[in-house]
């Protein structure tokens, strides 16, 4: 990948990246040297932050549980460097998340039965409440871990772009636009003439 197309990704504001994860953001926050790795793992963390939790959650954990879950599991991201073996030969990163999170879960529950619950963890306070009425909000029993990771991801991004486009609108004056243009995108009317 070209380094100036590196460079422009990483220093696009977040509402304007593209609606895909694209590979020289991760491949950005894999390395800590690089220019820009910090906001590129930001971002990368603010994105996937809520699909990761919805699919701890939907694997039988509670709520506490799944936000220290969640929380560590990026958290190991960073201290391991993980983000390393991701590559665009490997497949698309979702899916590299996803099993991630699973090795991260079994080798947490393995941990966790070596030990007294709480022994020899430190956890990391997190205000998760908004995570928890989400999930409450969605919970759908038909749905697999899995799709409803891919759901909340899907959810995640419909909401940046909603939120970009509202921020432009707003730019423009023409806020009322973005209303109406909401209600017939996302379906909040039952009718709309």
């Amino acid at each position: 990948m070209a380094h100036s197309e590196t460079s422009r990704a990483q220093h696009l504001p977040a509402a304007q990246w593209p609606t895909h994860t694209h590979w020289s953001v991760v491949l950005a926050a894999a390395d800590p040297a690089a220019p820009g790795a910090h906001q590129a793992l930001e971002q990368l963390c603010r994105v996937y932050w809520y699909p990761v939790y919805a699919y701890v959650r939907q694997r039988g954990n509670r709520r506490p549980d799944a936000e220290d879950l969640t929380q560590s599991f990026f958290l190991h991201l960073l201290e391991t460097q993980a983000l390393a073996a991701a590559t665009p030969e490997r497949g698309r990163f979702r899916a590299f998340l996803l099993a991630s999170v699973d090795h991260f879960l079994v080798s947490e529950w393995r941990h966790a039965h070596a030990l007294k619950r709480g022994g020899g963890i430190t956890f990391v306070s997190w205000d998760g409440l908004w995570a928890e009425a989400r999930y409450q909000r969605e919970l759908v029993c038909d749905l697999t871990p899995e799709r409803l990771f891919d759901q909340s991801w899907a959810d995640t991004l419909l909401q940046r772009v909603l939120d970009q486009l509202k921020e432009e609108l707003a730019h423009a004056g023409e806020s009322r636009f973005f209303d109406v243009a909401k209600q017939r995108l996302v379906g909040e009317v039952a009718a709309v003439p």
